[in-house]
């Protein structure tokens, strides 16, 4: 065997494309609409689909040659395979691009279509592989379930003694890094995109409406800049004054001389993973490429690359900490061990930190895009291109994005948070990850005034948006053993018996959780109404008056569901999803330009409560002077008052569809408020609830929320939100005309309430729901509904379906032979299951929250 201790020779680079613009002159343009900083895998798709958009004068800046950073050295692996349905889909638009740029451009990407084998060797992994086949038909990849001796005539090479059964993709491979670059950079020079390398970007000015950019070959001005740097995304972000949360990390993969196995065959192997080891593998040539995911990860030059780090260099082999790792993958391949090393690379390569890209405008800072930390560029690269492309062109991309848009972190996400958390998700990259599983890394990072009396009293936190929230109170038995933790597991877990006793304690007395994850946000100014009218889809409510308050986007799909209040006649409150603040503010100020009108995010500094129950008022009624029966203070009503001594703003409504109470209050006054209600509830039976129950109660509501059922992907009428639209108010809202033709038109899906028979597990998200052996939609969100004691889900099916099953005889699929009936895949086994009339399985009519 080669020893491995010395550095690996170096490939001999790649010969450097000589654009058109480098060769006739060394001048920049004076002008330019788009510059694209890098000249990576994702910097030349995004020139390559602006250009094929019809923005002709755009260009992309490369401080050396083409693939001069982490492209060069990638694995060049591909897959369409990920947990985000639409991530998925850009992944496999990008497979299916690469035949067109070969064409257009005529380099060879060197395509290798082999198909990809994911193998199980625990009963775990394996009930993971089955649920992940099930998702697949929503996804619409044709992925194929084969046992161990399937995988083992596929591969030659890997033992399977202990393999339960693999996963087959057919629309996975590799590529050629290089060549792939180089056909996005020829087609985008082809349709008029113009590359300009060896040309180092030195300083980003905003001037105006673009950026005055300045490069060692001189300086151009750019209506909007592209920071599609890779390696060094983090020092160009810097010069637009921004701290990104892109995080490079050391990743090592060997190449092996030929083995004998290989050297037999005459088609090549699939591309493996074993998630259990930690390691990947497909064919280089008639050997393999071996790459590691090891433990602990090691973050690398974490202020951005050096600008003087070669296209050439590789980092110095590690192997003394791949270990366990490196001894899982040889006793996988044990072939690799009999044969010569070739090369070992040690390479970085950008993560964020939740592993997905940063992509779309920065908020706040005007014309600035990113397109950066791409950890599998060649798997994502085609779709994020065809995406930024989109939004820079016509104002918003196609689909939900919200996956990867550089608005999904805030200022929480510094360089410490993505050290920890990018870090934590390279160790990771081929664990399970189970539905109801949290990470530890980088938390707690933000936290309200009660979060140590909360976990002193057993309560389990996830996080959203960097705050740690409250999931269930375990149970006492669980608090003096010492196991206040929820099990990571696909089934129902220990917090089973905790959570139901939350949803009861709800439905029949009165539950207290905290409102701190909620947007909040205050719309004031003479043009308040005038901006409101045209962002919000509802009629606004009058002063005292709380309304629903759908958000389209231009062409009518849903970019947020909302709830605005009105305080004044030139003051209202919005509440919507925490984790959306800087997704919200983006649009709001873009909205808000030109006109009299403030929009402030008081997000950290607004605490509050939610109180829900029939015994809610009971408790509120004790400490305010007013008079709040249902006459005086109905249904979505609103008003300032002090409660005990905080001053809150108090509305009448709830997510479970009890009676209840929503009350914020300054930072200062949680504490102090929330002992208040606890005092006064003692006598009612009040108890803590977190997000589990909530989930529950809302579920049997039939309520829908942001990014399960509401998403960019839907729209009113398919979402049901279209009765809280005014497609007659004065004023045209935002998305106004695509909502009206859709109304006139109908639509092809529509949201449900589904009841399944199964016993141990829930549904979660994206499991396909059948009508016989008809695929007929999918889960958006599942739970068990405790009050009602069934297992729920909420998904969209086809309207066809829809009509069918609610009409006479077949809501409940009464009468259909079970080849006809509905069903739904849990934990990749098919469930019977019905369609719930009316929408909802507890008060279906609303009294209990209206008129109690």
């Amino acid at each position: 065997m080669a020893d491995l201790s010395q550095p690996p020779p170096q490939p001999p680079p790649q010969p450097p494309l000589q654009p058109p613009s480098a060769t006739s002159s060394p001048k920049l343009p004076e002008r330019l609409r788009v510059v694209v900083i890098g000249g990576g895998v994702v910097g030349c798709s995004v020139l390559f689909h602006l250009a094929q958009a019809g923005v002709k004068d755009c260009a992309l800046l490369e401080r050396k040659e083409l693939t001069a950073g982490s492209s060069w050295h990638a694995a060049g692996g591909f897959h369409a395979v990920n947990s985000d349905l639409n991530i998925s889909a850009l992944q496999a638009y990008t497979i299916d691009l690469y035949d067109e740029i070969q064409e257009l451009s005529g380099v060879d990407a060197g395509i290798h279509m082999t198909g990809g084998i994911n193998i199980a060797a625990t009963e775990e992994r394996w009930l993971y592989l089955r649920s992940e086949w099930a998702r697949h038909r929503v996804l619409g990849i044709d992925s194929e379930l084969i046992d161990a001796d399937e995988v083992r005539r596929r591969c030659p090479i890997v033992e399977t003694d202990d393999i339960k059964g693999g996963l087959f993709d057919p629309k996975e491979g590799y590529l050629d890094p290089s060549g792939t670059t180089h056909a996005y950079a020829k087609s985008a020079q082809k349709l008029g995109g113009q590359i300009f390398l060896h040309t180092k970007v030195e300083a980003l000015e905003q001037r105006g409406e673009g950026w005055l950019v300045t490069t060692d070959r001189g300086e151009v001005f750019a209506e909007h800049v592209v920071n599609a740097a890779g390696l060094w995304a983090r020092r160009v972000g810097a010069m637009a004054g921004l701290r990104l949360p892109v995080v490079a990390m050391e990743h090592h993969y060997l190449i092996t001389e030929s083995l004998p196995s290989l050297t037999a065959m005459d088609e090549e192997i699939p591309f493996i993973i074993d998630l259990d080891g930690e390691v990947y593998l497909r064919q280089e040539h008639k050997g393999v490429l071996l790459g590691i995911y090891e433990t602990p990860s090691t973050a690398w030059a974490t202020s951005g690359a050096p600008w003087d780090y070669r296209e050439d260099e590789l980092l110095p082999p590690a192997l003394d900490r791949l270990g366990e790792t490196l001894s899982n993958g040889l006793k996988r391949f044990p072939e690799i061990e009999r044969a010569g090393i070739k090369r070992v690379v040690n390479g970085p390569f950008t993560f964020s930190p939740d592993g997905n890209p940063l992509v779309g405008p920065v908020r706040g800072v005007r014309n600035f895009w990113c397109a950066c930390a791409v950890t599998v560029g060649f798997a994502q690269a085609g779709g994020i291109g065809r995406a930024l492309a989109e939004w820079l062109t016509a104002g918003e991309p196609k689909g939900d994005l919200l996956g990867m848009d550089v608005a999904r972190f805030g200022d929480f996400a510094t360089l410490s948070y993505a050290l920890a958390t990018g870090g934590e998700f390279y160790e990771r990259r081929f664990r399970i990850a189970y539905p109801n599983e949290t990470w530890p890394a980088a938390r707690p990072c933000k936290t309200t005034p009660l979060y140590g009396r909360f976990k002193a009293r057993g309560a389990v936190f996830g996080d959203s948006f960097a705050l740690e929230i409250p999931l269930y109170f375990a149970r006492k038995d669980e608090r003096k053993s010492g196991k206040a933790e929820e099990t990571p597991t696909f089934r129902r877990s220990n917090a089973f018996p905790a959570v139901g006793e939350e949803c009861r304690a709800v439905r029949e007395r009165v539950g207290i959780t905290e409102t701190a994850s909620f947007s909040k946000y205050e719309v004031s100014g003479k043009d308040a109404k005038a901006f409101l009218d045209k962002l919000l889809a509802c009629r606004l409510p009058r002063v005292g008056e709380v309304r629903l308050a759908p958000m389209l986007s231009p062409r009518g799909f849903l970019r947020g569901d909302l709830t605005v209040a009105c305080l004044g006649d030139d003051r209202f409150w919005l509440f919507g999803s925490g984790y959306l603040q800087t997704f919200h503010m983006r649009w709001f100020e873009e909205m808000a330009e030109g006109q009299a009108v403030a929009v402030r995010n008081f997000s950290d500094s607004m605490m509050g409560f939610s109180l829900a129950g029939p015994r809610a008022r009971a408790v509120v009624e004790k400490l305010v002077r007013e008079d709040l029966s249902n006459e005086a203070f109905p249904f979505m009503a609103v008003r300032e008052c002090d409660v005990g001594i905080a001053p809150v703003v108090m509305a009448r409504l709830s997510v479970t569809g009890e009676l209840g109470f929503e009350l914020y209050t300054p930072f200062s006054y949680h504490e102090a408020l929330y002992d208040a209600l606890v005092r006064a509830g003692e006598e009612e039976g009040l108890r803590d609830f977190g997000g589990y129950a909530l989930n529950s109660l809302r579920i049997e509501k039939g309520f829908g929320v942001w990014s399960r059922e509401f998403t960019p992907d839907f729209t009113v009428g398919e979402s049901g939100l279209s009765r809280f639209v005014d497609f007659e108010k004065n004023g045209r809202f935002v998305g106004r005309d695509a909502a009206l033709r859709e109304r006139d038109a109908g639509v092809s899906r529509r949201l449900v309430l589904l009841e399944i028979a199964t016993q141990d597990a829930d549904a979660w998200r994206y499991e396909p729901i059948w009508l016989g052996e008809k695929y007929a939609g999918f889960v958006t969100s599942g739970s068990y509904g405790h009050a009602v004691e069934k297992s729920l889900a909420l998904g969209y099916v086809s309207s066809d379906v829809a009509d069918r099953m609610n009409s006479e005889g077949l809501a409940d699929s009464e009468g259909l032979a079970d080849s006809e009936g509905l069903g739904v895949h849990i934990l990749g086994e098919k469930r019977s299951a019905r369609l719930v009339g009316g929408g909802a399985v507890w008060d279906a009519r609303g009294e209990r929250m209206r008129k109690s």
